[in-house]
């Protein structure tokens, strides 16, 4: 068990965030045997497995634990802001001391009883070149099978946020936590994980001590998890909400009658708002550009049916009240008033 011992103040500062990283380093325990504990990212998988063979697998593959998939924790570094980049944190990620390198690879493999890879163990007669080429691996896996999915990936894990965010707000912080996982609890200050397996037997307690709380979704953890070292900045990690919809499928169709009132269009972008979306994850879905997509949901948002919240450098769009009253009137509508005279 780790304990987060937290004061009022430390509650307050708790925030949420999402990394590229954290997603291009945890997605790769899909090319394990980890991948069955994650069947709904079946079809995920592959979609990109044609553009990972030409990767270097042997490196990528070795920088996660076979028995527990752990990885370095310097790969998954706790995100500095709410939506940083890709180019930034494999920036960050170059820079980092080599030195640590060689104890951070131990912490994630000798305590699960697996030696450290042979690919990495070699490579740390040399740190500094090792860390160069874990980072253009990472980089090359990012462009190659990432990228092309990123608008979906980053609007589940948007919307996952706008979602607590609500939940914290509406139903405070002991729902918020049992909301994420089961196996967070809540009580007297004291955030606690319950987890099996190596360290399990003796409680660990970090106390916050005013370093913030960060909270990241993830498509790629089954359950929560945390860094392993325990002097490292606090940071949770957790399963985000609507994985399914990572699986593109073609985009819900709006009523006629919602059609007639609105134009197509935008009687799609309304019903597809039914969750908070980015104008690039809508035109993503769409198949139209950007601008098209800016064009109509300025319309919509003068109408008063769509709100708009900023997350980072992102804007998120989601049916207003109204605009959810006026969709779910229209799907109430029967099927004989719907129909064209």
């Amino acid at each position: 068990m780790i304990r987060f011992r937290l004061s009022l103040s430390d509650l307050a500062a708790t925030s949420f965030a999402y990394s590229p990283l954290q997603e291009t380093v945890l997605s790769l325990r899909l090319w394990g045997n980890h991948a069955a504990r994650m069947p709904h990212l079946r079809r995920l998988r592959t979609a990109m497995r044609p553009a990972f063979e030409r990767l270097d697998q042997d490196l990528l593959t070795s920088l996660v634990a076979r028995r527990r998939y752990w990885v370095p924790d310097l790969l998954t570094p706790r995100p500095h802001e709410p939506a940083p980049g890709i180019r930034s944190e494999l920036t960050a990620l170059r820079a980092v001391d080599p030195a640590r390198l060689g104890p951070e690879l131990e912490q994630t493999f000798h305590p699960l009883g697996e030696p450290v890879p042979p690919r990495l163990l070699a490579g740390l007669a040399d740190p500094a070149r090792l860390l160069a080429d874990i980072a253009d691996a990472l980089e090359a896996y990012w462009h190659a099978c990432l990228l092309p999915r990123w608008p979906r990936i980053r609007s589940v894990l948007e919307t996952d946020i706008a979602h607590r965010a609500r939940t914290l707000t509406e139903h405070g912080a002991g729902h918020l936590f049992s909301d994420i996982s089961p196996r967070l609890t809540w009580t007297d200050g004291v955030l606690s994980i319950h987890r099996n397996g190596p360290w399990a037997a003796s409680a660990t307690d970090i106390p916050i001590d005013g370093r913030r709380l960060l909270l990241t979704p993830s498509c790629f953890v089954d359950g929560v998890s945390t860094m392993l070292g325990p002097g490292a900045p606090p940071h949770i990690i957790y399963t985000a909400r609507g994985l399914a919809t990572l699986t593109e499928s073609p985009p819900p169709s709006a009523s006629p009658s919602l059609d007639r009132l609105l134009g197509a269009p935008r009687a799609r972008l309304l019903t597809l708002l039914a969750e908070p979306a980015s104008t690039t994850e809508l035109a993503h879905q769409l198949h139209v550009t950007p601008a098209a997509v800016s064009q109509h949901l300025s319309v919509l948002a003068a109408a008063r049916l769509v709100d708009r919240t900023r997350h980072g450098r992102h804007v998120l769009y989601r049916q207003s009240p109204l605009g959810t009253a006026l969709h779910q009137a229209q799907q109430d509508t029967p099927p004989d008033q719907d129909a064209s005279p």
